[in-house]
């Protein structure tokens, strides 16, 4: 049997097929333009495939998770043009008649990340993943199950305190302006400074100012979750920016819990290349298959 993921996101979608070992037999990458063409080529792609068993999809949102609902599989309320309101499962169920899971793209990752943890280094019983790139979106795993009942965590648009010397930037969410997202997402550089992240060095105090804000977060993941690790992963996080927040969440914390050792504690992903969600779904897409 062969596992079917999609992650899909707002500028590209990474299609791949595995096998019950969740190792990648084939994969293609789809720019994301509009869903007709989009989800064409997405089942297409798939098509090609006689033995897949189960398709995990891990999309951008928000999206509808609820079963009940009459928009089960849609992705709902999204900013990206042109997409909302879209029947994503109903799309893929057209074409295929085996069982679909549906979820985010940060729990894919999030679950991707949980079994590469419990099956590969050491037993895990929870963990919440982070991503910080064109958006900010996070998904927790506890014993195996996702977080989230009336919908999936928005873990990205939660406020915060406001560092002194960012009083002035307002943020960049059209929703809430400086929440998580409107302060710490890639394009935040662009808004404060007029050039891209990867252009702005270490050195430049705007990096801590968005590692008070990302320890903000995990310190309150930390307080509401008590996780066994916090994951950070997307084109912002990097090794060094994740010193400058373990130093700031060290003293947020204040010693008040306890939580190990914080280059443990607080990581990079362990699969490489962003490849966090693709493992995931193939776990999903087992589980879907297998349940």
């Amino acid at each position: 049997m062969l596992l079917g993921s999609i992650e899909a996101g707002g500028t590209k979608f990474v299609c791949a097929v595995g096998n019950t070992n969740y190792q990648v037999q084939d994969s293609i990458r789809i720019p994301t333009t509009t869903p007709d063409e989009t989800l064409g080529k997405v089942v297409e792609y798939f098509k090609q495939f006689d033995e897949l068993g189960a398709i995990s999809v891990a999309s951008f949102g928000p999206i509808e998770i609820r079963h009940s609902s009459d928009k089960y599989g849609y992705i709902t309320n999204t900013p990206k043009p042109g997409w909302q309101d879209t029947n994503f499962v109903g799309v893929l169920k057209q074409y295929f008649n085996i069982p679909i899971y549906w979820t985010t793209d940060v729990n894919g990752s999030a679950y991707g990340e949980y079994v590469l943890e419990t099956l590969f280094n050491k037993p895990v019983h929870s963990l919440v993943y982070y991503t910080i790139g064109t958006g900010v979106g996070a998904g927790c795993v506890i014993d195996g199950k996702f977080v989230g009942d009336a919908g999936h965590p928005e873990m990205g648009h939660i406020k915060l305190k406001r560092h002194p010397e960012d009083i002035n930037f307002d943020g960049i969410c059209p929703f809430h302006g400086d929440c998580l997202e409107g302060l710490v997402s890639g394009p935040t550089f662009d808004a404060r400074l007029g050039k891209p992240g990867k252009d702005v060095p270490l050195s430049d105090p705007t990096w801590d100012i968005m590692a008070y804000y990302v320890a903000q977060a995990a310190m309150d993941a930390t307080a509401m979750f008590r996780p066994a690790e916090i994951v950070f992963g997307g084109g912002v996080v990097s090794e060094p920016f994740l010193d400058k927040v373990r130093k700031q969440f060290n003293e947020l914390l204040n010693g008040y819990l306890e939580v190990g050792d914080l280059n443990d504690y607080i990581r990079m992903p362990l699969a490489k290349n962003n490849g966090s969600a693709t493992l995931g779904n193939f776990a999903l897409a087992l589980k879907a298959a297998t349940e």
